[in-house]
């Protein structure tokens, strides 16, 4: 498997930014699956790969792999801030295509990510459900109404920043959760000791509500890489 950093000129973003990327050695990069995989809070594009062995996972499974940088932007158009939604969900598929032949395809279109990438990958996923097959999220940090009340990881003139003085209902995953028709399947898992593990029972109630397609798995576990190592592990074995 190939192993490469790219640093490119996003248009959205008006700047230079990076990705990690995994390609795979043994059949065509347009006839593999594509998962992005979303970074959290306090890492950036190489956290997956120097702290998980999601690239182990992807050899296992003929998958390609991309891990964008965005920052701590919780993956949104910000209110004081540069577009990372936009970058990450539309432009960056198509960057993608033009360096390395990516499919575009919804059917071979996947996106993860954990906890702020937890976030990121729902709203990707609720937000343009037809672009893909599949989307995980493990302890996603998808409660931003909580979040922008009481946060011991970041003050609330970051979260204003980010979201503006009010959520609005694109940047809620519970408001996408009840707009979003024929969404894609739905993997969600969270320790049962993690510190926002009431985030994810929060939203499989809504999620079964609705009567999405989906699966929650929960374990003894906490925020840590101990734990998404183990979910991203079982993502590729349901996915692929």
């Amino acid at each position: 498997m190939a192993y490469i950093r790219c640093d490119f000129k996003s248009l959205v973003l008006d700047m230079r930014t990076s990705m990690i990327i995994f390609l795979p050695d043994e059949k065509k990069v347009s006839e593999a699956p594509v998962v992005y995989l979303l970074h959290g809070l306090s890492d950036n594009a190489t956290a997956w790969s120097r702290w998980s062995n999601v690239e182990r996972y992807a050899i296992e499974h003929g998958v390609t792999v991309v891990m964008p940088e965005v920052q701590r932007s919780f993956y949104t158009d910000m209110s004081l801030g540069l577009d990372y939604f936009k970058f990450v969900s539309v432009e960056l598929r198509e960057i993608c295509h033009h360096f390395f032949n990516t499919p575009t395809a919804a059917n071979k279109s996947y996106v993860m990510g954990l906890s702020m990438g937890g976030y990121g990958a729902l709203k990707c996923a609720l937000t343009y459900p037809k672009k893909f097959a599949g989307c995980a999220a493990f302890s996603p940090a998808c409660d931003i109404e909580s979040l922008m009340i009481d946060n011991v990881k970041m003050n609330k003139k970051e979260m204003k920043a980010i979201f503006g003085e009010k959520l609005q209902s694109k940047d809620s995953i519970f408001s996408l959760v009840k707009k979003v028709k024929n969404a894609p399947f739905i993997y969600l898992a969270c320790g049962e000791e993690d510190f926002i593990f009431s985030h994810s029972e929060k939203l499989n109630a809504a999620l079964e509500e609705k009567d999405l397609d989906y699966k929650y798995e929960h374990w003894s576990g906490i925020h840590d890489w101990a734990f998404w190592d183990e979910a991203v592990k079982r993502a590729f074995n349901l996915y692929f």
